[in-house]
């Protein structure tokens, strides 16, 4: 089994919509037993919330269901319990980094070849464009996993 954790800052906009677009496009290709997939915050700032509502219209509006997702923070046993941590934008990746044991680093990647934009602080559009970009990645990482 592939375990994958996505992580942003609060857990609540760009790793659960990655999380829900991943998971969809996982069950589509029939592969839910190969995988096991998460999201968490680099801060517990949002604990137990659900996502942002932009962000749940968002991914609905496409067809991708996040009412499940609850916010959680980033714990010393992802390091150890995932295969791939896959990191929103650069300054996630260096906060996972400093708290990683130095062994395990080599899980801590980019989601992404670019950050993916916080959209939180914008306007509705923000969470469309995040929403493009992460289908593309996550189509990527799928095909990528597959042949692993």
């Amino acid at each position: 089994m592939v375990k994958v954790l996505f992580v942003c800052t609060g857990n609540i906009c760009r790793s659960p919509t990655a999380h829900g677009v991943f998971r969809h496009f996982v069950r589509e290709a029939g592969l839910d037993a190969r995988f096991l997939i998460d999201s968490a915050g680099t801060h517990g700032y949002h604990t137990g919330e659900a996502p942002d509502i932009r962000s749940t219209k968002a991914a609905k509006e496409r067809g991708y269901d996040l009412s499940d997702l609850r916010a959680r923070a980033v714990t010393y046993d992802d390091f150890e319990d995932f295969d791939y941590i896959l990191c929103m934008d650069a300054g996630h990746k260096l906060t996972l980094e400093r708290a990683a044991p130095k062994a395990l680093h080599h899980k801590i990647v980019m989601f992404d070849d670019r950050d993916v934009s916080d959209p939180y602080y914008g306007g509705p559009q923000g969470f469309d464009d995040v929403l493009d970009q992460i289908e593309t990645a996550c189509q990527r990482w799928l095909d990528r996993l597959k042949a692993s």
